[in-house]
């Protein structure tokens, strides 16, 4: 029986404020971009199914975290249950590209005893006349932190589903090389689902045709 999904792979998307972690992540599972976006309260839960190679889907769970200090204290619980991360700044906002370093090291202190594969994206791209950060010195900070870097749009449908879909089969090969594992007591990594049977539609109406009386 064809299995819906191999694993189910839980990821949480970080960064400050304003930064476009929200329109990013719609983008990606609805397809379409929001003008406003009401900043995010605690957080928000997502989710889709990407195929990574042919017939080899994987559920994507993706926990959009608000990025004002008041939540953090909710969202710091969320890390531990994760196996991977999009740590997003804005290419025009300098200061969200400082505090990176900020947002991986409260990642690193509250995921143990498990690691998170990171993944570096700098955001709104098409806004390249106000850019602040250089694609140069962001490959670098990548590059020492051991992550990949990849710049998007949400807006204009930049390399968004590069970065979710490059993340994913990341953590794949790190789970079929036996780097991750599936532990119990752990949502981060879950085995496939396959689903029941059902032979024909008449069997359905036929099951349904019960009387309690």
């Amino acid at each position: 029986m064809e299995t819906i999904w191999l694993y189910q792979f839980r990821l949480i998307v970080i960064g400050d404020s304003t930064v476009g972690k929200s329109c990013l992540i719609r983008r990606f599972t609805e397809g379409r971009f929001a003008q406003v976006s009401d900043p995010t309260v605690g957080v928000d839960f997502f989710s889709r199914l990407v195929e990574i190679e042919p017939g080899k889907r994987i559920k994507l769970q993706i926990w959009d975290t608000a990025g004002q200090e008041r939540f953090r204290s909710i969202t710091r619980a969320y890390y531990r249950n994760s196996v991977g991360g999009l740590l997003l700044f804005d290419i025009t906002n300098r200061r969200s590209f400082q505090n990176v370093h900020n947002w991986l090291e409260e990642a690193q202190s509250h995921v143990q005893p498990h690691s998170i594969v990171f993944l570096l994206v700098g955001h709104k791209c098409d806004l390249e006349a106000q850019r602040q950060v250089t694609l140069q010195e962001a490959e670098k900070l990548a590059g020492a932190y051991g992550m990949r870097y990849v710049e998007t749009s949400a807006r204009d449908a930049i390399n968004v589903e590069k970065a979710f879909v490059d993340l994913t089969r990341d953590i794949f090969d790190l789970v079929r090389s036996g780097d991750i594992k599936i532990q119990d007591g752990w949502e981060g990594v879950k085995s496939g689902f396959v689903p029941n049977t059902v032979h024909s539609s008449e069997e359905v109406t036929k099951g349904s045709r019960q009387c309690y009386c």
